[in-house]
């Protein structure tokens, strides 16, 4: 599969399909007992998590994992490491202009936050890299959908801007708001590679990787 530089790509299928075995494998978390990750001409198959993530793929994983005894302040300089002073400045400045709501909470604790503001700071930590490629994983788990709305422009203008948005949804709907491409994955291999729209015009090619398995594909 590809993710093509400026635009959302989204990833759908059934509990157990393969998704976030496939970003944790691109993220450097798991090892691929097969095939090859490239960015670009560059492979990155096997490569640690901090080399994939310098190299400019950022992962936003399931569960929205923070350092939570540490303040939103705290947790985007943590997501700096890697980064020169100056240039770690420029990416929680980037940050905050996509999530200002995490100005006001500034000095909280992580675990103090909402749902919907954790999910922000796991969002804003991944692009204070500024990365080429981004994985978000879940977005709307456990979320409002107040909160999904206020998340989905985000996601479209961090694309807008050239970033490569992969996209893993467990309400097809929002995905496909969002995608022009789109793959449905199951049992690990892909059963659906198209446009966004024609899984919108034809629901039956979602049901058939869904609805066997009883998953929602509202």
């Amino acid at each position: 599969m590809e993710i093509p530089p400026g635009q959302v790509t989204a990833l759908l299928g059934a509990n157990g399909a393969g998704k976030s075995t496939l970003v944790l494998a691109v993220g450097g978390v798991l090892r691929p007992s097969a095939g090859r990750v490239l960015l670009g001409e560059r492979e990155l198959t096997g490569m640690r998590p901090e080399k994939v993530r310098a190299a400019g793929v950022a992962v936003v994983p399931e569960g929205r994992r923070l350092l939570t005894d540490l303040t939103v302040q705290e947790n985007l300089r943590v997501a700096t490491y890697a980064l020169g002073r100056s240039e770690g400045a420029k990416g929680i400045a980037y940050a905050l202009e996509l999530f200002p709501e995490l100005e006001k909470r500034w000095d909280i604790q992580a675990r103090l936050l909402s749902g919907g503001e954790q999910q922000m700071l796991v969002l804003a930590q991944a692009l204070v890299s500024k990365p080429k490629v981004i994985l978000v994983d879940e977005l709307s788990l456990g979320l409002a959908p107040v909160i999904v709305k206020r998340l989905v422009p985000t996601l479209a203008a961090v694309a807008e801007s050239g970033v490569g948005v992969l996209l893993i949804e467990q309400f097809a709907h929002v995905a496909l708001g969002l995608a022009e491409k789109a793959y449905v994955i199951e049992g690990g291999r892909i059963h659906y590679e198209g446009t966004a729209q024609r899984l919108k015009d034809e629901p039956d090619i979602l049901r058939s990787a869904y609805l066997l398995r009883g998953t929602n594909v509202d």
